[in-house]
């Protein structure tokens, strides 16, 4: 993750890592096919994460609204979340449960689709321009932000 806040992934060589973490070659073959792959583990591992921070609402089918927690984690776990979103995998998240119910009542249940990628594209944003900035607003602030942006909207959103 280092390596990736100066260098692109294709630009990272095994020796690379090797170099900066003490091993030699045959270690890192050992665990890994290839630096892509150690790079799919490092997003399945925040994705994780952030799936436990969520677990219980998922489980019993809620959805708090509660983002104060994944800013949390988002300033505690800041290498992590830069490394994420430079190798893109932002761009493959998608929310896969929606309150039609609640959008009925706010958009008609118009357009679904548009509100979700509106809503996902411009919580990266904010997360983004917040890690660039070295999270110098706290995680409730950035919370304030989130819930005063959508108005009590957020709630239509839950990743599974």
């Amino acid at each position: 993750m280092e390596l990736l806040q100066t260098k692109e992934l294709d630009q990272v060589t095994v020796s690379d890592i090797c170099s900066l973490a003490g091993l030699n070659r045959s270690t890192f073959y050992a665990n890994y096919m290839n630096i892509y792959e150690l790079a799919d583990i490092v997003r399945g591992s925040l994705e994780q994460s952030v799936s436990e921070l969520y677990r219980d609402e998922v489980e019993n089918s809620f959805n708090s609204n509660d983002y104060l927690k994944l800013f949390r984690h988002i300033a505690d776990n800041q290498l992590f979340y830069k490394t994420y979103f430079k190798l893109g995998y932002d761009n493959q998240f998608k929310i896969v449960k929606y309150d039609t119910k609640l959008a009925a009542n706010h958009f008609e249940n118009r357009f679904v689709h548009y509100h979700i990628e509106f809503f996902r594209s411009g919580f990266n944003a904010i997360v983004k321009m917040w890690l660039a900035g070295g999270c110098i607003e706290t995680p409730e602030e950035m919370n304030e932000i989130i819930q005063s942006e959508y108005k009590g909207r957020t709630e239509f959103f839950q990743k599974d």
